[in-house]
Formats: structure tokens, C-alpha cells, sequence
């Protein structure tokens, strides 16, 4: 990996263009609620960089890099429905690969299908998402590829709040996990041009180690 892409580097990068198109905002005073019922001082949507050619190709790049590194032997790409798909899709055509994808649940008409796409088994494949937060929906992406017989080397994800509890899932899960960017580059970079303040960082950062609990 060159100096230019190392982990820090590229995790600062990632965090300022998303900074850069609004991908993330921070609100400490009115924070968002998640589906999962959890208040949150941060909100991510990274599916608004595929309205951002520049942004858009950024990431794909990185992603693409990410994958030719860290699964040199993958022969196809998976995307998570549904904002893992765009960007599974974006990657597979740059490094020339098959491209599917897989649905929360199955179909349900037609075929029925949870898988779409040409299913290989023994085909290497590397999942695509675009935000890991506990990790449940992405293993279980992971658990419908493995049942057809797909080999899963991995995922690669644009980024990660950095749950302790998706650690735990992921490496319980016997999943290897490569990130663009982290909520830790994003405290940084934000903090670097003054979108948050010093005072800001310890609420900010007991938020990630204890996120159903706070603000309650």
C-alpha cells in the first residue's frame, strides 16, 4: 500500500469528501433516531455520493484497491441490498468482474429469489456494502451467499461507526472486514475544520462505545 493510501490517509480522505457532500452530518443538540429506536449524533447516507461524480469515483476506486489487496483471488463481487448495490455494481465493472446481488429477504414473486445474478458455486466472492453499523444485515447477506455455496472471502465497506458489538459479530462470524473510513477519521476530520468543537468530542465519542444508551 502506497504512503498515499495507507489506512489513516485514505480514512481522512473518505471522511472529508463525505464532510464535503453532506454524506454525514453531526448534531450533538438534536440528534436523529434510527430505526432501531437509538438516538444518534450522526446520521450517514452514503448513497448521496452517487449523485457526485467525483465523490462517486472516488470511492469506487478505493474500494476497487481495497479488494485487490486485501482479496487478490476474488472472482465476483457481491452488493447488499439496497445501497450496497449501486456501488457493488460500479466496482465489479472496474475490476472486470461478475456482479449479484443479495435481498434483505426473498422475492416474493417469481423465482422467489434472494440471490440475483448468475449463481456459481465455489465462485470467490467479496460483499459490497456501503455502512456497517452492527453488522446484522450485512452477515446475513453473508450467511444467504455461504448456504448457496459461494466462497465468502470477505466485504469491503465505504464505513464503519465502529461498534464494538460489530466486531464481535463479524469475527465471530469468521468475516474479514476492510473500511474506507471510520467514525474516528470523522471526529478527526471533522474537528480539523471546526464542524464540531473540543468540547464536543466526549459526547460525541461515548456515543460509539455505548449507542443505546445514550442520550437517554
Amino acid at each position: 500500500m502506497t504512503k498515499s493510501n495507507d489506512p489513516q490517509t485514505l480514512g481522512l480522505r473518505i471522511a472529508s469528501l463525505l464532510l464535503d457532500i453532506e454524506a454525514i452530518k453531526l448534531n450533538i443538540r438534536n440528534p436523529f433516531t434510527w430505526s432501531s429506536g437509538w438516538l444518534s449524533p450522526i446520521y450517514c447516507d452514503n448513497r448521496l455520493s452517487l449523485s457526485y461524480p467525483e465523490a462517486r469515483s472516488s470511492i469506487k476506486n478505493a474500494l476497487a484497491e481495497a479488494i485487490k489487496e486485501h482479496y487478490p483471488s476474488a472472482e465476483a463481487i457481491a452488493g447488499v441490498a439496497t445501497a450496497g448495490i449501486p456501488q457493488g455494481a460500479l466496482v465489479a465493472d472496474l475490476l472486470g468482474l461478475p456482479f449479484i446481488y443479495v435481498r434483505s429477504k426473498p422475492k416474493g414473486h417469481g423465482m422467489g429469489n434472494m440471490i440475483e445474478g448468475k449463481v456459481t458455486p465455489g465462485q470467490k466472492v467479496v460483499i459490497i456494502e456501503d455502512l456497517v453499523s452492527t453488522g446484522g444485515s450485512s452477515l446475513k447477506a453473508a450467511d444467504a451467499l455461504k448456504s448457496v455455496n459461494f466462497e465468502v472471502l470477505g466485504m469491503a465497506a465505504i464505513f464503519t461507526y465502529g461498534f464494538h458489538l460489530a466486531d464481535e459479530n463479524f469475527r465471530e462470524a469468521g468475516i474479514p472486514l476492510v473500511c474506507l473510513s471510520n467514525y474516528q477519521y470523522l471526529l478527526e476530520e471533522a474537528l480539523k475544520r471546526k464542524y464540531i468543537e473540543h468540547g464536543q468530542l466526549e459526547t460525541l465519542k461515548s456515543w460509539r462505545e455505548d449507542p443505546g444508551s445514550w442520550g437517554k
